[in-house]
């Protein structure tokens, strides 16, 4: 395993992560989940993503149980704060109320007194930007949070938070979550420019497209049973890749990665590790062996050529426009 700084952060992280959305509490085992994040520890994994509406919280509870006895300070655990986490109005978004309650009610799952990075999930436009900074600021200094930042912002947020965090001489954000891979890159345009000058890292989801980048998914035929693609809770989010067009093309990336000596996963987790601003790339499993396979990407190095050789496979399906990135206009 590498390391990486997060953002310009004196934190390191390691360069692939393990998370566990759409998996811990839902569609994998407890036993199961427990043997992945073994396998991810085994391998030298550190650094470890969840938030708190993953599975209605049990991802955390699940997460929590299985670092169980591993020694805190050798591990990075992050989780995150937006989305409903119970009925009542205020059982979301960004409000003071919420994040102080959402924090505690983490760090009792997870079974730790602190968390290494506590992100807004999404940017809630009912909660002046200055409240939301100010809480945060506010659990920094408690000790219950070392570090913030912010997942799927656009740029104009980020630099509004980073504007208002110099002027209140409150704690910057230090990283972003966005989606990114070979066929997600909205990051690039603004958000990517804005962050290497402001010191933000990247801690990238879904690298491998939900699946899609692993070459399984084949044009005109049906997906595989117990695969994402008809699974409730993760079809909606790869509907966007599963079409002929795209699923055609990502056969076409199978020689790269074959004259690479690399599986079809780790060219995708390893592509968006050449990209300098991304700090982690976040991996999720339901197996053990996905682990193992995946981590194999860290510390590879693709060439130009090669790089060029995806951009020209991939050609028109890769989807780069910055509006892309969105929050909900109210609270969900």
């Amino acid at each position: 395993m590498e390391f990486r700084h997060l953002g310009r952060s004196g934190l390191k992280v390691s360069e692939i992560s393990y998370g566990n959305w759409l998996t811990h509490g839902s569609q994998v085992e407890e036993d199961a989940a427990k043997q992945c994040v073994q396998a991810a520890l085994d391998e030298g994994i550190t650094t470890f993503d969840t938030a708190d509406v993953y599975a209605a919280t049990k991802a955390e509870e699940v997460l929590g149980r299985a670092l169980k006895g591993v020694r805190r300070e050798s591990l990075e655990i992050f989780t995150k704060v937006y989305w409903p986490t119970g009925p009542g109005q205020n059982d979301r978004g960004l409000s003071r109320k919420h994040i102080t309650e959402s924090i505690n009610g983490s760090l009792r799952r997870l079974q730790t007194d602190y968390v290494d990075l506590y992100q807004a999930h999404r940017f809630d436009y009912e909660t002046p930007l200055e409240e939301t900074l100010k809480t945060f600021d506010d659990l920094v200094r408690q000790g219950k949070v070392l570090y913030v930042g912010v997942s799927e912002w656009n740029a104009d947020q980020i630099a509004q938070a980073l504007k208002i965090a110099d002027e209140m001489g409150f704690d910057r954000i230090v990283s972003n979550q966005p989606q990114y891979s070979m066929l997600w890159r909205v990051i690039e345009g603004e958000i990517v420019p804005l962050s290497e000058k402001e010191g933000i890292g990247q801690i990238v989801w879904s690298p491998i497209g939900q699946g899609v980048l692993t070459g399984k998914y084949l044009p005109g035929q049906q997906p595989p049973e117990g695969s994402r693609a008809t699974d409730n809770s993760g079809s909606a989010m790869i509907a966007r890749f599963m079409n002929d067009d795209v699923l055609t093309r990502v056969q076409e990336l199978k020689p790269i990665a074959a004259d690479l000596g690399l599986s079809m996963a780790q060219l995708a987790v390893a592509w968006v590790l050449q990209n300098p601003n991304v700090s982690s790339a976040i991996v999720g499993a339901s197996r053990p062996e996905q682990v193992r396979d995946n981590v194999k990407a860290a510390g590879v190095k693709l060439d130009a050529d090669v790089l060029k050789r995806i951009d020209d496979v991939l050609g028109p399906v890769v989807e780069r426009d910055p509006a892309k990135t969105q929050s909900p206009s109210t609270r969900p």
